[in-house]
């Protein structure tokens, strides 16, 4: 699958960072992990942490296809509001999910101190209200986020527009958001791994699963074969490819990157996640060299070509929605892209093992705009899986919550 566009600033900054080799001859290891991008990475160093030997396999270079398009916002709030999400299964449920996304983010730092220049900052997250029509939703979420103990604060027009200089009915800010260079974070959290004794390969790519009662047996596309215990599919969106029913729609999603923009001149933004209510909604954040980086504009697109054609058209659209709310900022498009990804109607993803693979290969589908936030918390849920240990998030991130 052709997962990405135009040119990802991610590989354009930083180049293809290491070479791994591709698999030539047979296997064996505790975990396969089918998948090099950051949820591959962030799963099999979870794994090989705790004792497990793992062997990670990507079809492609390592982390060259979502990844490197990934706009990488790491927040708590997840697309679907905690108010919708308690509606569908109940406040508990709600919040627990909301509260480990939060967790994951301290998570995600810690992982991040262990490597070298990865970009991660701790930033302030901005959520505004589109329209007028949106603040009453908006009054409802932070009731709710309150009443749960978030930390979270409602900005009103005035010092909304004094602060960030965005004019908008109403705001909710939270402290509990990052953001981080996923191309050089998957790169570097890899390469770290076969420096401790795990094995990578790019380039090979799994054509067929022999799930047994006590292992399975993956075959590759030159006829290697990988004996494990257990399978993790980390594929993205390909991941669907092994399951008898989609249950995720692909979608595409636009952005562009800036020249390096001076700090006085982005002011707060230098340091905050902004976004908003409307759906499809736009977004931006800062890079680690102050670029801005703007995003939004999906659309239902899975066409490689005609997503490719709309590149151009779609960053003059978002500059035009970011000139609405920030007239002050001349913004000029260094880098154009789109990348392929995937949303299930809840927004939550998918961890754990599916019946019709059977309980030895897991899914890893960290599906929607919490993408790496959910992949740090399927790296520990999967780990008590694989160890037959209980997790809070096993049920409500299962296959079997489709039946609730």
């Amino acid at each position: 699958m052709d997962l990405k566009s135009g040119y990802p600033f991610w590989a354009v900054r930083n180049g293809l960072m290491h070479a791994f080799p591709r698999l030539e001859a047979d296997v064996a290891c505790d975990v396969l992990v089918v998948g090099g991008g950051i949820t591959g990475a962030l799963i099999a160093d979870e794994l090989a942490t705790h004792g497990h030997s793992v062997v990670v396999v990507e079809q492609r270079d390592i982390a060259w296809g979502s990844t490197a398009a990934s706009t990488a916002l790491l927040q708590y709030e997840i697309d679907t509001h905690l108010v919708d999400l308690a509606k569908r299964y109940g406040e508990a449920d709600a919040a627990l999910a909301y509260r480990a996304c939060g967790e994951s983010i301290d998570m995600l730092g810690e992982v991040a101190r262990g490597l070298r220049d990865v970009d991660f900052e701790r930033a302030d997250s901005l959520y505004y209200a589109s329209r007028k029509r949106d603040v009453a939703s908006l009054r409802e979420e932070y009731e709710a986020r309150k009443r749960h103990g978030f930390d979270i604060e409602y900005l009103e027009p005035e010092p909304l527009k004094a602060e960030y200089m965005i004019d908008a009915p109403a705001a909710l800010r939270s402290k509990q958001a990052a953001q981080v260079d996923p191309y050089r974070f998957a790169s570097r959290l890899l390469a770290r791994l076969v420096k401790r004794g795990a094995q990578v390969f790019d380039r090979t790519a799994i054509l067929r699963l022999d799930a047994r009662p006590r292992d399975v047996v993956a075959t590759t596309d030159n006829g290697a074969r990988i004996r494990a215990r257990h399978v993790v599919i980390a594929a993205g969106y390909a991941s669907q490819h092994w399951l008898p029913k989609q249950v995720a729609r692909n979608r595409s999603s636009y952005a562009f990157v800036t020249d390096p923009i001076a700090e006085a001149e982005l002011g707060p933004l230098t340091h905050t996640l902004v976004w908003e209510t409307a759906r499809p909604y736009l977004y931006m954040r800062t890079t680690g060299d102050r670029r801005l980086l703007i995003g939004g504009e999906d659309d239902d697109v899975d066409v490689p070509a005609r997503r490719d054609a709309r590149v151009e058209k779609k960053a003059r659209v978002l500059m035009k929605q970011i000139a609405k709310i920030r007239p002050d900022l001349d913004l000029t498009p260094t880098f154009s892209w789109a990348g392929t990804f995937a949303e299930t109607d809840d927004g939550l993803p998918f961890f754990g093992p599916h019946a019709a693979t059977g309980k030895r290969v897991h899914f890893a589908m960290a599906y929607g705009g919490n993408g790496i936030t959910y992949s740090m918390l399927g790296a520990g849920l999967l780990r008590a899986l694989i160890e037959r240990r209980k997790h809070p998030l096993a049920a409500l991130f299962s296959f079997d919550r489709l039946d609730r």
